[in-house]
């Protein structure tokens, strides 16, 4: 499920996507729209009256014949010549005042109503779709590239409306405008005057078609810079253990030179681009004077306000045309970005609620594994036919070798996947029939590694259960035996954490954990092997948490350590995605295989197989 360019939407999918984004933002779209065609009216009526007062000091000077303009013809004769000019010099000065309003309310308009709007929305809308989307997502994509995704790609997005769409509709209504004045003061010279506009939609299309590819390759770099910061910042400490500063800010350097030389690529091609489109429109600046000069010689146009209001249409037309080069170039960047972000959007939610799915269930903790395969990419299986039966208040370990499929077994009952092949059962329901949310709120998770929030205490513990009572929270922090180091704290529970909690030991962390496994009070535990990473004394005090923590709890426990596995109910071995051998542990003791192997190698406390070691409460054996 990685996301790729190569195989993703199409250019059409993704502007029929852009479009119907805009079109949530119509009121405002419109209002924009609104905005810019009263600008255009003034500035038509702005040059009009520039006409018109030429054309009245000709007839003034020279005695050329008025022709019928704006103003009334009985004010043009009866006015005194300098009421006229003050009249029309006003009406100019009055236009330009309000276009200057206009365009300060089109300005806040565009940058408050569209492009602020737009992004948060998006923002929220994606992270919210982030949410929602299978383990099988994050585990196909770099936590660089989804960063980049939410942060600058949706930014990318937001261009499409007020650097590709409104200005492409304004652009398009400007030049019909345009045209058809231009074409009432004279046709043969407008079309004159616009023969290089096929070049021009020529050019246009090839450079779309050209530098889309290099923006591609920028994203990609950007994403790749910010991949290496977000791995460098979450391993720093192994970055300074194994001293690899300059080697790690080389390489950074590398990464951002290469993104320097990309942009410096697109930025020269860009660079070409644009004054090849203003040449094209300084030719229609020519073939006006050429053309235009040689009519009026021959008497086939008037040289007065028409020649010069015209002059100014063509202007105003080249003008617009220039932004073609702006936003052909902003629509390349607006799809790369529009591609990476639909790509999230439109992304399959894999596991989620069956419409008429179980609610309100009283789960007692029965699990069962019917013939359960799973395979990632869905061609090569990590679990074949895995049958399992695990009574409520029943304690599994889980043991294996690394890749055997033993914590993918455990993520298949809170459907953080879907089996490919079989079933998993919670008293003798299939769990993709109830209700996700109320799913796993019934399971409780303690990870091999802890993640805590950079926020107080009290919140990490009640993240499943915000609603949970201060009496409640310090209940479960009882039974994960921290209640005593929380109250050491400088503030309690109230002490705000550090980034993931490192400002706490790894078993008071993994406490925490568990407190807030147990404060939801969930028939079913799962522990991923949760004193992998601790000394034996730490490993005690959990073993004391955990021992409260599973007491009446269906329990699976992925272990390695013989101290952990005898506190077990019973022992399922996983190899290669199979159950190789189940039973107690002394069972299990009593026969050849990949469970004696293991605990052969072990020694506790100076003491070898035979001895007596500690156990669960209620259990007893020799080792």
């Amino acid at each position: 499920m990685a996301m790729s360019s190569k195989d993703g939407p199409s250019n059409g999918t993704l502007i029929r996507w852009l479009f119907g984004l805009a079109w949530r933002y119509r009121v405002r779209c419109l209002t924009v729209l609104g905005l810019q065609l009263v600008l255009l009216v003034l500035g038509l009526f702005g040059l009009s009256f520039t006409g018109i007062a030429i054309d009245y000091l000709r007839h003034k000077v020279q005695g050329v014949p008025l022709t019928p303009g704006m103003l009334p013809a009985s004010f043009l004769a009866s006015a005194t010549t300098e009421k006229v000019l003050l009249v029309l010099g006003g009406c100019i000065l009055a236009f330009a005042i309000l276009r200057s309003i206009l365009n300060y309310i089109h300005s806040i308009t565009v940058n408050l109503l569209v492009q602020q709007n737009l992004v948060v929305h998006l923002r929220a809308e994606v992270y919210e779709k982030l949410q929602r989307l299978s383990f099988r997502f994050f585990d196909a994509n770099t936590t660089g590239s989804i960063i980049t995704r939410v942060t600058g790609d949706v930014q990318a997005v937001r261009m499409f409306v007020d650097q590709v769409l409104i200005p492409s509709v304004i652009m398009l209504i400007s030049l019909t405008v345009y045209i058809a004045y231009m074409s009432r003061l004279s046709l043969p010279l407008t079309l004159a005057c616009l023969a290089t506009t096929p070049l021009l939609a020529l050019l246009s299309a090839w450079f779309s078609r050209h530098i889309q590819p290099r923006y591609a390759e920028n994203r990609r770099l950007v994403e790749n810079l910010v991949q290496h910061l977000a791995e460098t910042v979450q391993g720093i400490g192994v970055v300074k253990a194994f001293g690899r500063e300059d080697e790690n800010r080389d390489r950074f350097v590398r990464a951002n030179q290469a993104i320097l030389a990309q942009q410096k690529n697109i930025f020269w091609q860009v660079s070409l681009y644009s004054p090849a489109v203003g040449f094209m429109t300084r030719i229609n600046m020519m073939a006006l004077l050429g053309y235009g000069g040689w009519l009026v010689i021959q008497n086939r146009l008037a040289l007065g306000g028409g020649l010069i209001v015209f002059a100014g249409l063509l202007e105003q037309f080249s003008g617009q045309v220039n932004n073609v080069a702006n936003i052909v170039n902003s629509v390349q960047q607006s799809l790369i970005g529009a591609r990476r972000v639909y790509e999230i959007l439109s992304a399959p939610v894999e596991v989620k609620s069956a419409p008429d799915a179980l609610h309100s269930l009283r789960l007692r903790g029965a699990v069962r594994f019917e013939r359960v395969s799973f395979a990632y990419d869905g061609i090569d299986p990590v679990l074949h036919d895995v049958d399992l039966e695990v009574a409520p208040g029943q304690c599994v370990a889980i043991l294996g070798p690394t890749g055997a499929g033993k914590s993918v077994l455990m993520s298949l009952i809170p459907r953080f996947y879907d089996p490919t092949r079989g079933r998993v059962l919670i008293d003798g329901h299939d769990v993709r029939n109830i209700d996700l949310e109320e799913l796993r709120r019934a399971i409780g998770i303690v990870f091999q590694e802890s993640f805590l929030f950079s926020n107080s205490v009290a919140a990490n513990i009640a993240f499943g259960h915000p609603e949970a009572t201060p009496a409640q929270i310090e209940k479960a922090a009882r039974i994960a035996a921290a209640h005593d180091f929380v109250q050491d704290l400088p503030q309690g529970y109230d002490t705000i954490l550090g980034e993931s909690g490192n400002n706490l030991s790894g078993g008071q962390r993994q406490r925490l954990a568990i407190a807030r496994a147990v404060l939801l009070e969930p028939p079913i535990l799962l522990l991923d092997d949760p004193t992998a990473a601790i000394d034996s004394h730490t490993e005690h005090e959990i073993f004391e948490a955990l021992d409260r923590a599973i007491a009446g709890r269906t329990t699976f426990i992925v272990a390695h350590r013989l101290s952990t596995l005898r506190r077990a109910d019973f022992v399922i071995v996983i190899d290669d995605g199979r159950i190789v051998q189940r039973g107690t542990h002394e069972e299990l003791m009593r026969v050849p295989g990949p469970y004696r192997h293991v605990a052969s190698l072990q020694l506790v406390d100076g003491a070898t197989l035979g001895e007596e070691l500690p156990g669960r409460p209620g259990k007893g054996g020799a080792a």
